[in-house]
């Protein structure tokens, strides 16, 4: 086919995310998926949320919620202009109430003060202060009740305070156990059984969230995130698609440059998404249990329905290439 010259031609970087739509015109339907964040206290939590949007732009995912477990007014603002950034501007935001952590995240804060030299926001967002979102545990279950049966994956990559509180609600247990097929959560270390800090800092929601969340929960401990550190390299190269990337202000505020960081919560976030793709493999199954100091044990048993995730040294390769290429894919024009 020959176009007019007058045909615009798209740079390579726009058209890769169309070729990605155009593919998965004819695969199974997107998998929908609440991202619940402690967005604020790791840098990790961004590049997660990065990777659930280039998989929604595959026609991999559906983000149907972003509820937040850190109590601080730039979380969902900074989450409400990430998903502007990435065209998606409509996705429901839900925040903690009297949560566990308040204090300051400049990796939040700074990229919504940036303004562009007319003095308007560098990044658009409806959410000015995260007192202006719902609070979370309602918000679920609201998300929950329009979805088909046995469809939703939840990532969890915070505390477990939303989901603790959610199983609190009235009828929400059962409407966990019809709607949700996976738990996938950032938490614990295995087979250490060391504290872990999302594990620790709210120790009793993690305890009533394992001992009775009723589907299955596949836990990628910080030994995974570990073992896979994101690299600096990879922020300064991988994103000069644009001008201003909110991801890349994020990590530049979040430490000194350069830093290769783990991948703790961009791993849960993955396997939430692809379970099934060979970047990690399992543990037998069995009940996860939490001490007081926020320590991890799986007890194994036949019937038990979580697990964690191990990786071999050529899954973690395979892991990292995949998220660094995500984390970093341009966003459909």
């Amino acid at each position: 086919m020959i176009f007019p010259l007058s045909y615009p031609i798209m740079p390579p970087h726009a058209i890769l995310p169309l070729l990605f739509l155009a593919l998965s015109a004819s695969a199974a339907p997107p998998t929908p998926i609440i991202f619940d964040t402690d967005m604020g206290n790791d840098i990790d939590d961004a590049l997660a949320l990065a990777v659930i949007h280039a998989l929604e732009s595959r026609g991999e995912a559906k983000l149907i919620a972003v509820t937040i477990t850190k109590d601080n007014r730039w979380s969902a603002p900074f989450v409400d202009l990430v998903n502007h950034f990435y065209h998606r501007p409509d996705i429901p935001i839900g925040v903690v109430r009297n949560g566990k952590t308040p204090q300051d995240a400049p990796y939040t804060r700074i990229p919504c003060e940036r303004k562009t030299p007319d003095g308007k926001p560098l990044y658009p967002r409806r959410i000015q202060d995260g007192s202006q979102a719902p609070e979370a545990a309602g918000l679920i279950k609201s998300i929950l009740e329009k979805q088909p049966g046995h469809s939703v994956v939840i990532a969890q990559v915070g505390f477990s305070t939303n989901l603790a509180r959610l199983l609190d609600l009235p009828g929400a247990a059962d409407l966990v156990r019809r709607k949700v097929k996976l738990l996938s959560i950032m938490a614990g270390q295995f087979p250490s059984g060391k504290p872990e800090y999302n594990v620790h800092t709210d120790v009793e929601s993690a305890r009533k969230l394992f001992s009775s969340w009723p589907t299955a929960i596949v836990f990628s401990g910080f030994e995974i995130g570990l073992s896979i550190p994101y690299p600096a390299q990879a922020i300064e190269n991988d994103f000069r698609w644009v001008p201003n990337h909110p991801i890349v202000d994020a990590y530049r505020a979040y430490k000194p440059m350069p830093y290769d960081r783990p991948t703790w919560d961009l791993t849960a976030a993955l396997y939430a998404l692809r379970p099934d793709s060979g970047y990690f493999s399992l543990s037998a199954p069995g009940s996860v249990t939490v001490d007081d100091e926020g320590r991890t044990t799986l007890q194994p048993s036949p019937n038990g329905r979580h697990r964690y995730l191990t990786a071999t040294p050529e899954q973690r390769a395979k892991t990292l290439e995949a998220l660094t290429e995500l984390s970093s894919q341009p966003r459909i024009p």
